[in-house]
């Protein structure tokens, strides 16, 4: 990973995109190593994980992760999943966090360096290419060595930096035998 030691970073981290790029390499999450790593490249300005929560429910796994990284140094932004009554009365579990997402790394852009964008998501591809004309420097996390293409060739292209999961999982990845809510484990992020 090429960072330079002065610059302010910025995390993005779509919690759906990630749990699910993590277990297609057979990992779990350690989000106080993440976080870590991230640190020790620059200085950390922010980092921002997103997720979906469904609405009126009493609890959910993902609670005591998301309680968690709030008072570990995440900003979290979640979003409730709404019964829309078009699938028959079932909860349509994952309204979009791009919208969310798009307008936090524009806003924060004017006080960072570089944006680390945890998402292989094709749509984002014109969001970074916004940012690189503001002169932020842009990186991709995702993976290429799953079985499910998991990151939009345009959006690897675009970055100027893509990062392989797989490459950060022995930094990050959740010690085998510790069970916290620093993990993805059991959550669905």
């Amino acid at each position: 990973m090429k960072f330079h030691s002065l610059e302010r970073i910025g995390l993005f981290i779509d919690g759906v995109a990630l749990y699910q790029t993590a277990r297609a390499l057979g990992f779990d999450i350690d989000y106080r190593r993440l976080l870590a790593v991230f640190a020790s490249k620059g200085r950390l300005i922010r980092a921002m994980y997103y997720t979906v929560l469904l609405e009126d429910q009493d609890y959910s796994p993902i609670r005591p992760l998301i309680d968690w990284l709030d008072y570990n140094g995440y900003n979290v932004v979640t979003r409730q999943a709404r019964d829309t009554g078009e699938s028959g009365g079932r909860r349509l579990p994952r309204p979009s966090m791009e919208v969310d997402m798009t307008v936090d790394m524009l806003e924060l852009g004017d006080n960072l360096d570089h944006v680390v964008l945890f998402s292989g998501d094709g749509d984002f591809r014109r969001l970074l290419e916004a940012l690189q004309r503001r002169g932020l420097r842009t990186s991709v996390v995702s993976t290429l060595r799953a079985n499910a293409v998991m990151v939009a060739d345009e959006l690897r292209r675009q970055a100027d930096q893509f990062i392989d999961l797989a490459d950060l999982a022995p930094q990050i990845a959740r010690d085998p035998g510790r069970r916290d809510t620093a993990s993805t484990e059991g959550s669905g992020a």
